[in-house]
């Protein structure tokens, strides 16, 4: 029984002092305490540290158990906010520290860092320090020795990188100082004093100019990345000489040149990101030697040739990006069935040729393919119906045929959400397909474009059976008859663009009725898509960001202008010009709150323009050109920023922006001079000049437009 209590009593006595605190550490923590304070507490009491606990028990804290030193400090994502106090220099025990995600903010604390020699990690990315990283020229660096781990990406700091602030860093193995706004040369010579670094992020700042050799000094290096900022000159050799490198990230910069055949030596490389930079010549013969490439970018350079055939010996790619170069050849000569962890290809906007390579088939894990913009003939492959997984297709601008063939392959890939095939065919022909009735595919089809692909016959009525469909695209073909009356019926609709046909009768008042355009319903989808689809030159990755409209311009539609068309408070974009409406302008048009281009030009309409279009505030892009209106021009709101072009061939019009005065007596016979006739017809695809133009960058009036 006495050796029972003894210890117990020595167990309690081990636990009191497990939860002591040292007093210098104490004090410290405490100053650092009432330096911050939290923007998500009220009272401002941001962290549990009360002074009846041993600060060894306070969040984030962790100290030695046989002296009581604090030796770590980790309180990332907890909306701190205010200054770091001098006096955590005094936890000289201190080997990770750890403030990221928070609000924090005053210069960086050189002397807090040249302090604490036991350091390990330092994390204060995500934060608001700000400043320069330059010790002072008398003080040498300020750079512990121990630092392993250094992050400060996501802050405000500026001014060149002196490399005298790791001269003592010889055991740093990460730093990362992107996004920040550090200018002037990379620092090359860093692998002099770090030669262990692993990991070096230099991306998102604003670093100029070349990158000189010393990076091959770094013979462990791993990652390297210093994308998004104003690089230029030939990649850096000696680099391709660290035969440890998984990673090289240097998009958005300036850089020219070959890329160096040096680079197949790195036999472990996963992810090679050069693109949109202005690298020139061809792919290197070898590429094929990086059996663990898994991303290969290099979209948007001048980068030429064929491709080689080595390039399939990348088994384990999954992500291949090479649209908008200058890449040619035979695409069929390639065997892609060896690359069975392929999952995004995008060889868009080059110059290749030939048919495309039923190999392709095989590649069973792709979910995203994209062969717009080249020279390829044929039909669509019937093998492309076993690709299941296949999210988004875009074969848009090339030389196909037989587009009734490629729909009824294609409606067997049932997770289908985008397909484009503008401009794509060129051999005439209808839609109307009973075998596409009867096969109800596209099920989970949301973009359908078939622009341009010189249809002809009706609107076909399988398309009803699309009942999650949210744009489509049929313009500039010659198709014939009526607008449907079910369009108006489909739930999930809310971009038609039919312009360019041969449409006839009336505008359906049950297209007003479209259940996306007219209720408040909110689109669901917040997924980004593999790879972006593009309309009118405008990318969107996201279907959820894809505008609004209805487009039926040019066409042979008559009638007056519904006045359930005030109905649409969603529509962004209305197209009825170029038809045979006559009637008046409804006013329920003001109703349209979000509409930002409304062209009704090259009609037939008469009576005066509504002015309660004037409260229509995005309004940015209109134009009534080449009717029969009469009246004063509207005037206030956005109407103030429209042009003389948005109104000319009206006769019967006048207001200030005619130069034709309204409200003339009558008993005063003075001849009124007719204005100067002007040439230019209202372009439907630019933008008024309104007080909102900035707000909406995207210009999209002709949706579907070249993906």
């Amino acid at each position: 029984m006495l050796t029972l209590n003894i210890f117990v009593f020595l167990l309690l006595l081990s636990s009191s002092k497990a939860f002591s605190c040292n007093q210098i550490d104490h004090n410290s923590l405490v100053s650092f305490y009432h330096h911050i304070s939290s923007s998500s507490s009220s009272p401002p009491s941001p962290l549990n540290w009360s002074s009846s606990i041993p600060c060894c028990q306070w969040e984030g804290v962790a100290c030695r158990s046989h002296d009581h030193r604090v030796i770590r400090l980790s309180l990332p994502g907890r909306a701190l906010s205010g200054t770091l106090t001098p006096f955590l220099a005094n936890l000289s025990f201190l080997s990770h520290l750890n403030l990221s995600r928070n609000h924090l903010s005053g210069l960086f604390p050189l002397t807090l860092f040249h302090s604490l020699n036991r350091l390990k990690t330092l994390d204060l990315s995500f934060n608001s320090f700000s400043g320069l990283l330059q010790p002072p020229e008398s003080s040498g660096s300020f750079s512990p020795v121990s630092i392993q781990t250094l992050d400060l990406s996501s802050n405000r700091f500026i001014g060149t990188l002196d490399p005298l602030f790791l001269r003592r860093a010889k055991n740093l193995i990460s730093f990362n100082v992107s996004n920040n706004s550090f200018s002037g040369p990379i620092p090359s010579s860093i692998c002099r004093s770090s030669p262990f670094l692993r990991v070096l992020d230099f991306s998102m700042n604003q670093f100029s100019g070349g990158i000189f050799d010393g990076l091959g000094g770094c013979s462990q290096l791993q990652i390297f990345r210093a994308g998004s900022n104003y690089l230029s000159g030939w990649l850096p050799n000696d680099l391709f000489g660290v035969r440890t490198l998984k990673e090289i990230s240097l998009p958005n910069n300036r850089f020219s040149g070959p890329i160096n055949n040096s680079i197949v030596h790195l036999s472990s490389l996963k992810v090679l990101e050069l693109h949109v930079n202005e690298l020139s010549g061809p792919l290197p013969t070898d590429i094929g030697s990086l059996s663990n490439l898994e991303q290969l970018q290099l979209h948007t350079n001048s980068l030429s040739g064929t491709l080689p055939p080595s390039l399939m010996d990348c088994i384990n790619l999954k992500t291949l990006l090479l649209k908008n170069n200058h890449f040619g050849g035979q695409l069929s000569s390639l065997d892609f069935s060896k690359l069975q962890k392929l999952q995004t290809i995008d060889l868009g906007n080059n110059s290749f040729v030939g048919r495309i390579p039923d190999s392709l088939c095989l590649c069973r894990s792709v979910t995203a393919i994209r062969l717009a913009i080249n020279a390829l003939v044929g039909e669509i492959p019937p093998c492309m119906a076993s690709l299941r997984s296949l999210t988004p297709l875009s074969v848009a601008t090339n030389n196909l045929s037989n587009v009734v063939g490629a729909l009824n392959t294609l409606s067997y890939c049932d997770n289908l959400k985008v397909l484009l095939l503008t401009g794509g065919f060129h051999d005439e022909t209808s839609l109307d397909d009973n075998d596409l009735w009867r096969r109800n595919g596209f099920q989970n089809l949301q973009i359908l474009s078939l622009e341009g692909c010189n249809l002809t016959g009706q609107i076909p009525s399988w398309i009803a059976k699309l009942k999650n469909l949210r744009g489509l695209d049929l313009a500039d073909n010659r198709i014939s008859g009526p607008i449907p009356t079910w369009l108006g019926e489909m739930p999930d609709l809310f971009a038609v663009n039919l312009t360019k046909n041969l449409l006839s009768g009336n505008l359906p008042r049950e297209i007003c009725g479209l259940p996306a355009l007219t209720t408040d319903k909110t689109r669901q989808d917040l997924s980004y898509l593999a790879l972006p689809f593009i309309v009118n030159k405008q990318e969107y990755n996201r279907l959820f960001n894809l505008p609004g409209g209805l487009v039926v311009g040019k066409n042979n539609l008559s009638g007056s202008i519904p006045s359930e068309i005030g109905q649409l408070k969603h529509v962004q974009y209305l197209d009825l010009s170029n038809n045979n409406f006559i009637g008046s302008i409804p006013d329920t048009l003001s109703h349209l709150v979000n509409l930002m281009n409304l062209d009704m030009s090259g009609n037939h309409l008469s009576g005066q323009i509504p002015p309660s279009l004037t409260g229509l505030h995005f309004l940015s892009s209109f134009s009534v050109a080449d009717n029969d209106l009469e009246g004063a021009i509207p005037s206030g709101g956005q109407f103030e920023t429209f042009p003389a072009a948005s109104f000319e061939g009206n006769p019967k019009l006048c207001g200030n922006v005619l130069k034709r005065k309204c409200g003339v007596v009558k008993q005063v016979e003075v001849e009124q001079p007719e204005p100067e006739p002007e040439s230019s017809l209202f372009n439907i695809l630019s933008f008024g000049l309104g007080y909102m133009a900035g707000l909406v960058a995207i210009t999209i009036a002709v949706l579907f437009r070249n993906s």
